[in-house]
């Protein structure tokens, strides 16, 4: 007996999970160019639904809602810009590089570019404009944000190393917007470059004090 038409060989149904994909990412798609150009707030699904040239129906089966496919594309945003720090972290590593904030610095390169590229959603998703809970989760990301950062510098647990993986991720952080509001990219490369060659030269941790050399006390 032949395979029911619209059927792969072992019973899944690739022709409907392709129009499911289709789909949601026409309904992304749509989302990026109506949240870029009106706000989260200012747009409606009514906007989304006639770029994505389909039907209310089809939005809320695949995504639930306005909120609902706003934090999708923010997933997408996430998941993009980490693909883009590891790739050049691993990079790095293959070409022998080996000091953290040197392999820092490369994740540093490949989120900057990352904000460049996709400086749309960057400006989006740094104005403050999102569904109820978005800052919550986007402060639960930056906390995994920096975990991550602790763990490629090799930071100890320590007061300064702490306070300095806090510092880098801010500030790279900050950049990133930075990045997304230049107007050529030229410019944008220019900055990011600059970044990066700052963060190269930077220390984890403070130097060993010479021996013999007392602490400064209060007063001195």
């Amino acid at each position: 007996m032949g395979a029911d038409r619209g059927h792969g060989g072992d019973g899944a149904p690739p022709r409907q999970w392709g129009r499911t994909a289709e789909t949601r990412r026409a309904f992304l798609d749509a989302a990026r160019a109506v949240f870029t150009e009106h706000g989260f707030s200012n747009a409606t699904v009514t906007d989304v639904v006639n770029r994505a040239k389909a039907s209310n129906g089809s939005l809320y089966h695949h995504f639930g809602g306005k909120s609902e496919l706003f934090l999708a594309l923010w997933q997408e945003y996430q998941r993009s810009q980490e693909e883009r720090a590891s790739a050049l972290v691993a990079q790095a590593r293959k070409a022998g590089v080996q000091e953290p904030i040197a392999l820092f610095a490369a994740g540093a390169r490949g989120f900057l570019e990352g904000n460049w590229a996709n400086r749309d959603l960057t400006r989006l998703f740094s104005d403050g404009d999102g569904p109820p809970g978005f800052e919550v989760l986007r402060r639960t990301r930056g906390r995994e944000w920096t975990r991550q950062n602790a763990v490629l510098l090799q930071a100890d647990d320590t007061p300064i190393d702490r306070v300095i993986v806090l510092v880098l991720g801010s500030i790279i952080g900050d950049l990133g917007r930075e990045v997304a509001e230049c107007e050529t990219e030229s410019e944008a490369y220019e900055l990011i470059d600059a970044v990066v060659d700052y963060v190269s030269r930077l220390e984890l941790s403070p130097p060993p004090r010479s021996p013999g050399r007392a602490a400064p006390t209060p007063g001195d």
